[in-house]
Order: C-alpha cells, then structure tokens, then sequence
C-alpha cells in the first residue's frame, strides 16, 4: 500500500488519542506537533515537539518509503517481492539482512512458532504440501545472497517489519535532535519522556491499562484471523499479546511467537529474550502478566 504523506499535520490541543493513551493534559500543548497517515499498510501516528517538526516529519516518511521498497510484499519490486519471485537475492540490501536475521534468532529461540516463511499458507488451502514450503531453516541469509531451500517457499515479514520500520524512524528523528518522540507505525516506540516529563502514555489495546514507556516500544499481536501457527496452519493460543521491550522490531517479533505458544513456553521464551514485559490476554479475558 502507498505511503500517504502528511494526511493530517497539526498542532495537538490536548494528549494523544488511538494508541496514544489518555491522561493528563500535556503540559505545553502548543510545543506537541501530531502526524497522521498510513505506512506500512496500516495507520501510522507520530507525535513530536514542533519547532521544525515538519521537516523532521518529511525526513521520517522518506525512511519509511525507502524501507517499504525494501520490505513490503506490496511492492513487486521490492527486495523481498524479489526474493519470493525468484527464490534468492544476490546482494540483499543491508536492512534485508537485518530483518531476516533477527527473525532466525526469534524463530531459534520459539522453536520454530516464530516463521517467516508461513507465507504461502496466505489465503491457500492449507494442505500438507504447503504446509511442507513451511520451515524457517530453510532461509539462508548471509551478506552476499539470501536464498530460500525449496522452489515455492516464501518469506512474509508482516510480524517483524513493523516493528523493525518504526526503530528505523525513532533513529531518523533522534539524530535531528529530537529526545522526545512517540511513534506508533503499528507497533509504539517511544524515544525519552514525555516534554512534560513524564513518560509517554500508551494503551496495549482497548481492553488494557495505559503504560508508561520511556526509551521503550510496545507490540500487540491478536489471534484475528491473520496469524498462522506454522506447524499445523491453525491460529493462535491466546486472544492477544503484548510485549514491552527496548525495542519495536523485538517487541514485534516477540508477541507474534508468544501468541502460538502455551503459558509455559511462552514464560520460557520471555524470560529468554529479555523482553521486559509481557500480558498474555486469553479467550475469556483473563490477563497473565510476565512482567
């Protein structure tokens, strides 16, 4: 999907809405500039102190652009586009690589519930011959080529590119200056405190208590009908989770494995990652913190 640019640019009258929590109202309201438009297929949010915020806002959409000719399954040209079409890449672009690395380390350490070759089981028959194009191991990445093991396998990276997008853009921002930052490109990231001090509200979801981030990313991944268990091509365990980590691209990869895992995998592989918290939502409501 097209980036839309600066759908919406204005000075923000009173705290964020959608992700961006309630609470308080900021301190210097006039000083928050809040964008709004799609990136990644999604709607997208940042908000930002406003001397120079447009500039800065301009510079972030040109990463996120850049990015997406990389990484989006929407482009036919992108890297990745590239890759399924023709089952390997000589010289991948750096970011390519990146993503697809810290995917084998997640997948690694979920036994395989993190996959990003669950690909073709997109909008197919989940039969046993396609569950069978199914297999992180099969991706070889290294700097020189990305290659996939069997003709038909696919990669997505829908659980992980997000994430791995809104660092990118949390980088772009904080080396024009800005300390202050929040970004919500699907997955929050939020970059120091909140210009009135204190940390940057965000909600998890509609059902959860607003958190306090600082220096800090936030990911949802929900059992809707577009998560893929890879071994059976079923769905997930929980109704949601949310992992708070340094992160987003962690934080993002992190809750896609933690939602097909059982309650004790799910701790072991928290407690592996170093994530910092985690809220496992299950079918009836009821909330498992890992923090």
């Amino acid at each position: 999907m097209p980036l839309t640019r600066r759908r919406f640019l204005t000075i923000a009258a009173g705290s964020a809405a959608l992700a961006f929590a309630g609470g308080p109202a900021l301190a210097r309201p006039h000083d928050i500039v809040r964008w709004r438009g799609t990136a990644l297929g999604a709607e997208a949010e940042m908000l930002l102190p406003g001397p120079g915020a447009g500039e800065a806002i301009d510079a972030a959409l040109k990463e996120i652009d850049r990015l997406e000719s990389i990484l989006s399954l929407y482009r036919p040209t992108s890297a990745l586009c590239r890759l399924n079409r023709d089952g390997a890449l000589a010289a991948p672009p750096l970011e390519l690589v990146e993503v697809l690395s810290h995917a084998e380390t997640v997948s690694r350490l979920s036994g395989g519930a993190f996959d990003v070759t669950v690909q073709p089981l997109w909008g197919q028959a989940r039969t046993p011959e396609r569950l069978a194009l199914v297999d992180w191991r099969g991706v070889e990445v290294t700097p020189a080529a990305v290659r996939l093991a069997r003709p038909g396998m696919q990669v997505t990276l829908n659980g992980i590119a997000q994430g791995y997008v809104t660092d990118r853009v949390a980088e772009v921002l904080r080396r024009r200056g800005y300390d202050s930052v929040l970004i919500d490109l699907g997955e929050a990231r939020a970059v120091g405190r909140h210009p009135g001090g204190r940390p940057w509200r965000v909600a998890p979801g509609a059902e959860e208590a607003p958190v306090g981030l600082e220096n800090a990313a936030l990911a949802t991944s929900a059992d809707d009908g577009d998560l893929v268990n890879p071994a059976t091509g079923g769905g997930g365990v929980w109704r949601s989770v949310t992992v708070q980590a340094v992160s987003a691209m962690q934080a993002d990869a992190l809750s896609t494995a933690l939602v097909l895992l059982p309650e004790s995998a799910a701790r072991r592989v928290f407690v592996e990652s170093g994530a910092v918290r985690a809220w496992l939502r299950g079918a009836e409501g009821q909330v498992i913190d890992l923090g």
